[in-house]
């Protein structure tokens, strides 16, 4: 992947929105550049869009977000499948970079190659704000955190806050996917509190 992410830390941001909204997220550096935004693709029928009015429940439909430099260039998209056990990480050409297959809901995350091997893990603090990327040794070669930010931003608001630091050398597509992983991870785990 990786010119515009090749910081190793890096910041994702998810602005306040309307519990209609799409998923949006910002991606900088850790100066606070600009390096990419993220918006969700796909329109939503109105009985999904009312469907994530009741929390626990939208994280189990399916989303995709396509990364794009702030010019607009297409960069990644991460696609969420149905349910929590699947999402994939394709290029803009639609070929296959990895997916995050789920192991134990919420917990743990298989990281596969485009060909199915294994490439790595995430682990998963009780919270839910933590996640180690390990490689296939064990190795943590990445950290992501999910910030704080207070319980009236946590429970009324959909603004996410997380940190990503990258222990490199990473070698792709491995560095692309723990790169992925603070997005996957809001999708999959966060994306339920909609309501502001």
């Amino acid at each position: 992947m990786s010119e515009p992410f090749n910081s190793p830390v890096l910041r994702v941001e998810q602005p306040r929105r309307g519990p209609f909204a799409k998923s949006r997220y910002k991606v900088m550096d850790g100066d606070g550049t600009l390096l990419a935004v993220a918006a969700e693709t796909g329109d939503h029928t109105r009985a999904e869009r009312l469907q994530t009015l009741f929390p626990g429940k939208s994280d189990l439909h399916a989303r995709a977000v396509l990364l794009t430099t702030p010019e607009g260039t297409p960069l990644m998209i991460v696609d969420k499948q149905t349910g929590r056990s699947l999402t994939e990480v394709r290029t803009p050409e639609d070929e296959l970079v990895g997916t995050f297959r789920t192991e134990r809901i919420g917990r743990h995350y298989l990281i596969l190659g485009a060909k199915g091997n294994a490439l790595g893990e995430v682990r998963v603090d009780l919270a839910r704000n933590n996640f180690t990327v390990n490689d296939t040794a064990g190795e943590a070669v990445a950290h992501v955190r999910k910030k704080f930010a207070g319980v009236a931003t946590h429970l009324l608001t959909t603004a996410d806050k997380y940190a990503v630091q990258i222990a490199d050398p990473v070698p792709e597509p491995l560095r692309t996917m723990a790169v992925m992983t603070a997005i996957v991870m809001d999708l999959s785990l966060h994306e339920s509190k909609e309501i502001t």
